[in-house]
């Protein structure tokens, strides 16, 4: 979990957690300015790991995915925002696609079902993310329903293999994680998942959205141009390269 300033939701996003499937939880905090590290800490989370500063959503992930398959050594690694936007009551659903080979990694989509504008997310965010998956669909040849949700699951193997540390530190990391994916030959499966937007929830502001707008197309020129083999860039160079 990619934790920054979830004190208020960290407690109840955990209580969810299917502890029957779960091996390790691990909170990564990112210099929050709040209590989230002592909540954690009275939940009994065994894996608490703690950023001097902020090093942004981004950094945060790749924190959370280098303790997860260099320390735990996990089969799989399921990114869960503690901010209790998404049900962690999708991980068996998740896990269970991979551990059987259906998918390598799975995206909880808010878009399939009417999860989306029933759970509160506002029409211009729903606006803008149909028309960028409209136009990622395109330059990367894929048909996913959207591209932006923060509910992932990913085999170990997955991760080993795509350089997620030349990805920004910032917010586009999730859009730059799924080019990399798709790059390096693997598929995505999507689950519906309905999603929540309270107060408490985290969620990028107006200006941060615009520039995440631009860097999703950026990267999927990137990912355009990289596939037709006009330029090369770095992100897509596999760990084994």
């Amino acid at each position: 979990m990619p934790a920054y300033n979830a004190a208020l939701t960290l407690k109840e996003t955990y209580r969810s957690i299917p502890e029957n499937i779960v091996d390790d939880v691990v909170v990564v905090d990112d210099a929050s300015n709040d209590n989230t590290v002592e909540i954690a800490k009275t939940l009994g989370i065994k894996h608490i790991l703690c950023h001097a500063t902020n090093l942004g959503y981004g950094g945060n992930q790749k924190t959370c995915y280098d303790y997860a398959i260099n320390t735990l050594k996990a089969d799989i690694v399921i990114m869960l925002h503690p901010d209790y936007q998404y049900t962690p009551k999708l991980i068996p659903a998740m896990s269970y696609l991979i551990v059987n080979d259906v998918y390598p990694v799975i995206i909880g989509s808010r878009i399939l079902g009417k999860g989306a504008r029933k759970g509160g997310m506002p029409i211009y965010k729903y606006i803008a993310n149909r028309a960028l998956t409209f136009l990622q669909n395109i330059l990367l040849n894929q048909k996913l329903s959207e591209y932006h949700s923060g509910y992932r699951a990913f085999s170990a193997k997955v991760l080993n293999k795509i350089n997620y540390h030349e990805n920004s530190n910032g917010f586009i990391f999730d859009n730059q994680i799924i080019s990399q994916v798709f790059m390096a030959g693997y598929e995505i499966g999507e689950i519906s998942c309905p999603a929540k937007y309270f107060p408490e929830a985290s969620s990028i502001n107006f200006r941060d959205s615009i520039i995440y707008g631009l860097g999703v197309i950026k990267t999927s020129l990137m990912h355009f141009l990289h596939n037709i083999k006009l330029l090369k860039f770095k992100i897509y160079n596999t760990r084994d390269e």
